[in-house]
């Protein structure tokens, strides 16, 4: 079984597709081709995929009985100990901005007597 994920592709790309594999929903789409056709189509989607990303999992003599590829995602298949994972990286965060300095507006109302009445 082969399964195919196209996300913001082109959509001539998910027509090609469906020459050779059945699109079950907008960009997925499984089937059962030859191992040289489904080499051939994988070369396809990744030449033709302009700004989007494709993954493409399929079965194989694996211990964990399948395999996949990846195609400008930011995570990637990783190797441990025979074991096909996903490697995810740390989300970047956005730097916080320095705290201010001082007093807050209640802290300084109450010291100075401005308070509510």
């Amino acid at each position: 079984m082969t399964v195919i994920v196209l996300t913001n592709c082109p959509a001539a790309l998910r027509g090609f597709l469906t020459r050779w594999l059945l699109e079950i929903s907008p960009g997925v789409a499984i089937g059962r081709p030859s191992a040289r056709i489904r080499d051939l189509l994988w070369d396809e989607v990744t030449q033709y995929s302009g700004k989007g990303r494709a993954l493409l999992a399929h079965t194989a003599d694996t211990e964990q009985g399948f395999t996949f590829r990846t195609h400008d995602h930011a995570w990637h298949p990783t190797d441990h100990e025979g074991l096909i994972l996903i490697n995810r990286p740390k989300p970047r965060l956005s730097p916080k901005p320095p705290p201010t300095t001082g007093w807050s507006k209640a802290a300084k109302r109450r010291r100075f007597g401005g308070g509510p009445k």
